[in-house]
């Protein structure tokens, strides 16, 4: 159990589920410490909130569960995390509690502390603008107020008079508008020549369960068609780059991967084109104007659940920003190795198609740069107390 705040440090609740929620969590920890240095951060925490000061309660992965039908076994113990927490943070009483994503999680947990008395604060929007609309009803009890991070989503909290600020992509923010691709080649040990696809199947140990075989297979095939196109495969952790080697001795051991720990963004910078999985890695390709295909698969039934409940057309994020199809998309059993080596073929045969991506790309990231982690911070002191906010506003 943490000590006991003293009544001079903010004390603030955290909980994150995965790789994106912590490089979020991060940047509002940072951004709040520039006001309260001595800051307390706790709850469930990755490893760059750690390097930040923030305590974890328990190992972030034990949160890190996809599916509708995969979560089912892990129930027992979600819940008993849950539990955990809600007692931990009952007793301590912090000054404020920030949900970042995982709202399946986080939102139940908010709910059952704002009953407390904990003022609450819940950080990326559910996707109540694509599927589960309902879920508007449990938010606008949960919440003190809804931080989002893309701009079309205000419109259905506003519609349900829930506080809501827009506060814009740290990432956007991260990502220089212009990135030198030469530089990243050299880097990673490639002619600045040539042409270079990376490759993102997933940082959940079920996405690359689904996708890896299928990145594998488009590559090998794409090579029939490109015999020069080298290939980087970046992997979040230890985990995952152990796991995705599996897939590649088993599937095309012939195939020359620059398998990567980490460097995601180096990667991406350095590749001509990018095979991703749908998620926050398609923004990332985005924000570094790198034309891009996306793929999705999960299981069966839950694909065909999800299928019956979505409401948008798209779910890659840079259609959803751009209200429209401006990269090609792939979901569940339209995702197949033709179609990926089609879309592939479609940019490399068309460099014009390529700029006009680019370009495309480059007026859609000014939307997203607003300072976010700063606008989010001074947001949350906002709810705390509004003489916090004034007082920073002051200064």
């Amino acid at each position: 159990m943490l000590p006991e705040s003293s009544q001079k440090n903010l004390r603030i609740a955290m909980v994150v589920a995965e790789a994106s929620g912590d490089t979020l969590g991060a940047g509002l920890i940072a951004a709040l410490k520039k006001y309260y240095p001595d800051l307390l951060i706790e709850g469930i925490a990755g490893p760059k909130m750690q390097a930040l000061g923030a305590r974890t309660l328990f190992p972030m992965e034990s949160l890190s569960v996809m599916g509708i039908f995969e979560v089912l076994k892990h129930i027992p113990r979600i819940l008993w995390i849950r539990f955990k927490l809600y007692r931990h943070f009952s007793k301590i009483k912090p000054d404020l509690f920030v949900g970042i994503d995982a709202p399946d999680f986080n939102l139940r947990l908010e709910k059952k502390l704002r009953k407390k008395g904990i003022k609450t604060v819940h950080y990326t929007s559910p996707s109540v603008w694509a599927w589960r609309a309902w879920r508007i009803h449990t938010i606008a009890k949960s919440v003190d107020l809804m931080l989002t991070l893309l701009p079309f989503e205000n419109a259905i909290y506003e519609k349900h008079d829930i506080p809501v600020k827009f506060v814009g992509h740290p990432l956007a923010d991260q990502i220089p508008a212009e990135t030198d691709k030469i530089k990243a080649r050299e880097l990673l040990h490639l002619p600045p020549e040539g042409r270079v696809m990376a490759i993102l199947p997933g940082s959940r140990e079920r996405e690359l369960h689904y996708l890896s075989e299928l990145f594998i297979k488009t590559a090998k095939c794409s090579l029939q068609h490109y015999p020069d196109l080298r290939f980087v495969v970046p992997m979040v952790n230890e985990a995952r780059y152990q796991q995705f080697y599996e897939f590649w001795q088993k599937t095309a051991p012939e195939i020359p991967f620059i398998l990567l720990e980490g460097k995601a963004d180096l990667a991406m910078t350095a590749a001509d084109v990018v095979l991703v999985a749908s998620g926050t890695a398609t923004l990332e390709a985005m924000l570094l104007k790198r034309p891009m295909i996306v793929a999705y698969r999960t299981a069966a039934l839950s694909a065909y659940i999800v299928k019956c409940l979505i409401k948008v057309d798209w779910v890659s994020l840079p259609n959803l920003i751009a209200g429209k199809k401006i990269v090609p998309e792939y979901i569940h059993y339209t995702a197949t190795v033709d179609n990926l080596v089609e879309a592939l073929r479609n940019y490399l045969d068309n460099p014009h198609l390529i700029e006009e991506t680019k370009h495309t790309f480059s007026m859609l990231n000014q939307r997203l740069r607003c300072n976010a982690s700063e606008s989010a911070a001074k947001a949350i002191l906002e709810v705390i107390s509004p003489q916090m906010s004034r007082n920073i506003y002051r200064d």
